[in-house]
């Protein structure tokens, strides 16, 4: 109960006591300890938005709003190198596959 009251994420408890996380998830439940959620990243926030003719080198590529409409443009925040999105977009649009997040956990 302390590692689920510290906020220790569930696949982490469950490598601490040498079981799965699903079975950490089904103690949890039967002990009625409160129920956790992952938090999302938090959304970037964007005003308005910068129109494609005015988007240019280095400014993040991402689409706001519904097309058409006066509310839609593009983030337009500094890029990451080598990418066409800002840190918070990149984190939305790239998200390793499973493969290389078990390759990492090894």
């Amino acid at each position: 109960m302390a590692l689920w009251a510290e906020g220790i994420t569930t696949a982490e408890i469950g490598r601490r006591l040498g079981v799965t996380k699903n079975a950490v998830v089904g103690k949890a439940h039967r002990l009625g300890l409160p129920q956790r959620r992952p938090s999302a990243p938090p959304k970037p926030v964007i005003s308005k938005g910068i129109a494609l003719e005015d988007l240019g080198f280095g400014m993040c590529n991402w689409p706001d709003g519904e097309p058409g409409t006066e509310k839609f443009g593009f983030c337009g925040r500094p890029v990451i190198p080598d990418k066409p999105y800002c840190a918070a977009h990149c984190a939305r649009a790239y998200v390793p596959n499973t493969r290389d997040r078990k390759a990492k956990a090894a």
